[in-house]
């Protein structure tokens, strides 16, 4: 008996728009059964992970702040999702771009003016263009495919970061802890009213529907829309295939490096070791969880703030290890892929004739 899959007919778009819900949910059930199997109270998790943040008003800054750079770097990720351009390395360019900015905060630590956090900003835009444009270029000139590539440059930004800190940046008034200056006023995020919500937040927002009306309204979107969907269509419409590649790779990378820039100015305040904290790995799950659509993105991107601020709280409370979260996380992603794949083909069992035939 042979399983197979076999495609099914044109899948619905409310099928596609109801399976993120679904995968959810799954998560969230055979979460509890698998706590409750390790001898944790599997409901309370589930409760104090998903359920805790959202009704929780005193949690809502934290829920922006974290949701703020997922959002930012999906919303990159999905333009070259969308060109079938599968930029994996987004960790690596949200630091290398933070690293950026921490340089033009280290150069400008005795100054002081409006213009600094601004260029800033730029520079992490610059930084996670140029570290994207790598293996794009790799891609584009060589044929190296971009995934193992934009994924194995994540590790040198990671050891970049470490000697860094550990070397030329470390503070000299820090008591030899491997971390630069605090940055100063003017480098840091302004915070809206009397929250520790920075401005960042709101702008990831703006960016991503910024993009949503670049992607559905302009001619870039539809050229990495047709170069992704249908590349023999796009080349015989005049469309540049590796230009569309570096394109989307850059706009990955720049709001990436610009992510990584909003955290460091925000709620870091400084660099240090600890700053890679997986939101570039995270983010492709927003991404997909999203569709691959700003405003899903930002519904997904609030999602898996949940599931981090949960995790943190059901660490106090229940005792969950600190790996809670990410098996939340991991499980969302699987059942997002499976519900992707039911919904697309079916089951049909068969059975292998002699010869290898069927």
């Amino acid at each position: 008996m042979l399983l197979e899959l076999e495609a099914r007919k044109e899948p619905s778009r409310s099928m596609l728009y109801l399976t993120p819900v679904i995968a959810v949910l799954l998560t969230m059930v055979f979460g509890a059964v698998i706590f409750t199997l390790l001898g944790y109270n599997g409901l309370a998790a589930v409760r104090e992970i998903f359920i805790t943040p959202a009704i929780d008003i005193g949690r809502w800054p934290d829920l922006g702040i974290k949701a703020a750079p997922l959002i930012l770097i999906a919303t990159g990720l999905s333009i070259g999702f969308r060109a079938n351009v599968w930029n994996i390395g987004a960790e690596g360019q949200y630091i290398f771009g933070a690293l950026a900015g921490t340089g033009v905060a280290l150069l400008t630590w005795d100054m002081e003016g409006v213009w600094i956090l601004p260029l800033m900003c730029l520079a992490g835009i610059v930084g996670g263009m140029l570290y994207a444009a790598i293996p794009a270029l790799l891609k584009i000139k060589l044929e190296v495919n971009e995934i193992l590539s934009s994924l194995m440059m994540t590790y040198v930004a990671v050891q970049l970061l470490y000697y860094l800190m550990r070397g030329p940046w470390m503070d000299p008034e820090g008591f030899n802890f491997p971390q630069t200056r605090l940055f100063s006023d003017s480098q840091l995020m302004p915070e809206i009213g009397d929250t520790f919500v920075h401005i960042g937040v709101p702008l990831a927002f703006i960016i991503a529907l910024i993009a949503w009306f670049t992607m559905s309204k302009t001619v870039f979107g539809f050229q990495v829309r047709v170069v992704g969907a249908a590349p023999h269509a796009a080349r015989y419409g005049g469309f540049n295939k590796n230009r569309t590649v570096l394109l989307s790779m850059l706009a990955g990378g720049g709001l990436a490096g610009l992510a990584g820039v909003f955290e460091a100015a925000g709620p870091f305040g400084q660099m240090v070791p600890q700053f890679p904290t997986g939101y570039g790995f995270t983010a492709i799950i927003v991404a997909f969880l999203g569709r691959l659509h700003p405003i899903g993105i930002m519904l997904a991107g609030v999602i898996l703030a949940i599931s981090y601020v949960g995790g943190e709280i059901a660490q106090t409370t229940l005792g969950l290890p600190n790996a809670a979260a990410g098996l939340f996380q991991a499980m969302m992603l699987f059942f997002l892929l499976a519900t992707d794949i039911l919904v697309k083909y079916r089951l049909r069992f068969g059975s292998a004739a002699p010869g290898g035939a069927k």
